[in-house]
């Protein structure tokens, strides 16, 4: 925003900017970007998994993602030199910080073996990021003995109750769930004697342990 001013945009002043949150709910990506566009917006700001429901919406309205891990992949663009289409944005690659999160608990923790991942399964880059930490995981001889999937907030306490108890870390995908109810998941990782790791340094303010920056 401090940015926007100095270019001389300033919202209700020379610019009108419309602010919708999904509250961490995938369900509500539609109807936000239907919104969006019956307002005749100049044009969208995305993050993560909003993207396809806004390029369903419009193809007109210009679109921009501040990140993606494979907007290519995803077919968000037909390339990151030539986007193509009404969407462009930035793009992430997430496969060395996976390792190195985990490298950090090890350095903390020499007896750190065991693993749980909590992670929402509907994220479009679930899979993904599940996959680099099993790999990250097996370099480092770091078992994973729990997989806590969910899909909606009221999926997260039942899924602590599946732990098995021997998981010393929670790894916590990063997705809009997770960051809007990452307080709730660190109380319940707290309560189960499980240190948090995260891929959003936000988390940390409500009692996460370690994130890439952390």
């Amino acid at each position: 925003m401090q940015r926007l001013r100095e270019l001389g945009w300033v919202d209700g002043r020379t610019a009108t900017i419309v602010y919708r949150w999904a509250e961490g709910r995938n369900e509500s990506y539609a109807e936000v970007a239907a919104e969006f566009v019956r307002f005749k917006v100049d044009v969208i700001v995305s993050f993560g998994g909003a993207t396809p429901a806004m390029m369903k919406a419009t193809s007109v309205i210009p679109i921009v993602f501040t990140i993606d891990a494979d907007p290519v992949g995803r077919g968000l663009v037909a390339s990151l030199s030539h986007p193509g289409g009404n969407v462009t944005g930035l793009s992430a690659q997430s496969t060395e910080p996976v390792g190195k999160r985990l490298e950090q608990l090890r350095e903390i923790d020499p007896d750190f073996r065991r693993l749980a991942v909590l992670t929402n399964v509907d994220f479009f880059g679930s899979a993904q990021e599940v996959g680099l930490i099993r790999e990250a995981a097996r370099a480092l001889g770091v078992d994973i003995v729990d997989m806590l999937e969910v899909r909606k907030p009221e999926d997260i306490a039942p899924a602590f109750a599946t732990l098995t108890g021997k998981a010393q870390v929670l790894y916590v995908c990063g997705d809009s769930l997770t960051n809007t109810f990452h307080v709730r998941i660190n109380t319940l990782a707290l309560g189960a004697r499980l240190l948090t790791i995260y891929n959003n340094r936000d988390a940390l303010g409500g009692g996460g342990f370690s994130s890439p920056m952390g």
